[in-house]
């Protein structure tokens, strides 16, 4: 039986932090595939402009290069709009019937997944997984998630403060990938 990860998020842009997940995720949940989903629109930020998908997307697979089991899957940006988990792992539920799937999360979403929407059907479809910042303690999975912590490689990073970086001049080489530096800087994103 397959073990597919759903690791959706806005990956505005992607860096080390979301590397070190899905590593930690392979190896920690002997992960078979793992697929990064850039959301079209979060519902949790939909106050916030997102840089176009095609320059995220373009990002993922510069920062996924030569990774043979992870892969970019653009479905939320082609669908458009508000992006919801429940739609995604629908579609995997589809796609992979015999798959057990699961749903990497940072930890600071796990009291929150009660008010996802369909939860019920999340629960169903998936087994999610936090991602603790260090010095977090994740709470426990509210019924009926079933979940785990990932032990990983904590990094206390967030695309935000990249964001920043850029935009006030700070260097981010040693945040991101060295191609999606590089990118940010040729396509003069974040300024």
């Amino acid at each position: 039986m397959q073990r597919i990860g759903i690791f959706g998020g806005s990956f505005d842009p992607v860096h080390l932090g979301h590397l070190l997940v899905a590593q930690a995720a392979l190896e920690e949940l002997e992960l078979d595939r793992l697929f990064f989903v850039p959301a079209a629109q979060s519902p949790f930020k939909q106050d916030q402009q997102h840089t176009p998908g095609v320059e995220r997307v373009r990002m993922l697979r510069l920062a996924l290069a030569g990774q043979t089991r992870c892969e970019v899957d653009e479905q939320e940006i082609e669908r458009g709009g508000v992006s919801f988990t429940v739609e995604t792992l629908r579609d995997y539920a589809k796609r992979f019937p015999q798959a057990t799937l699961f749903c990497p999360i940072g930890a600071d979403n796990v009291a929150s997944l009660p008010q996802w929407r369909e939860a019920g059907e999340l629960a169903r479809l998936a087994e999610f997984v936090a991602i603790p910042r260090p010095g977090e303690n994740p709470p426990p999975f509210p019924p009926p998630f079933r979940g785990r912590i990932l032990a990983g490689f904590p990094l206390g990073v967030s695309s935000s403060q990249i964001r920043a970086r850029v935009k006030a001049g700070q260097p981010i080489d040693l945040l991101v990938p060295p191609a999606v530096a590089e990118a940010i800087r040729n396509s003069r994103l974040y300024l």
